[in-house]
């Protein structure tokens, strides 16, 4: 059977733009903990069918560095961090290595009750955790937390400072 034409493929493309995606080769998406099925893309455009209601969105509350308070949803499955990118959320420095677990910029502190329902730690997020400024018994890193249900109206503390080599760089700058 001969490849269909590239008339042929406009065609079934203009009938399936209403799913869009645009795919991502992050390899960090395939080892986070917790997060139920492997995210392979991230959503571009949805129909209507495919779209989630508000109901069934996790809202989160974090607690920026100012101490100002920046709720958010974000869909079963998404990490803290997509929850960040997804909802353009002004936390200086969030995710610098876009979930590679190569940073600690996502550093969150968790309340007690919600952290002792967390998944267990990998060992590579344990090393990235010991470079972060501000280290306590509960924290994580945003992008290895998946959202679950029960953790609908959760809140997170944003730690005052932040271990980010670009900072580092900037102020020799000035030296």
């Amino acid at each position: 059977m001969a490849a269909p034409g590239p008339a042929r493929l406009l065609r079934a493309a203009a009938a399936a733009s209403s799913r869009r995606w645009l795919f991502s080769a992050s390899p960090a998406a395939a080892t986070r903990p917790g997060c139920g099925t492997v995210r392979a893309a991230r959503l571009f455009g949805l129909s209507s069918r495919a779209a989630l209601s508000s109901d069934d969105k996790i809202t989160v509350h974090f607690i920026n560095r100012d101490g100002e308070k920046l709720t958010a949803k974000g869909k079963p499955g998404d990490s803290l961090l997509d929850v960040v990118v997804d909802n353009n959320l002004d936390i200086d420095g969030f995710g610098a290595c876009e979930g590679t677990l190569a940073c600690s910029t996502c550093h969150l502190i968790f309340e007690d009750h919600v952290f002792e329902k967390l998944d267990a730690i990998t060992d590579e997020e344990m090393d990235m955790l010991d470079l972060a400024y501000g280290l306590t018994e509960t924290s994580r890193l945003g992008c290895q937390i998946c959202l679950k249900k029960s953790m609908d109206n959760m809140t997170v503390r944003v730690p005052e400072a932040v271990a980010d080599v670009r900072q580092s760089v900037d102020m020799s700058k000035n030296s």
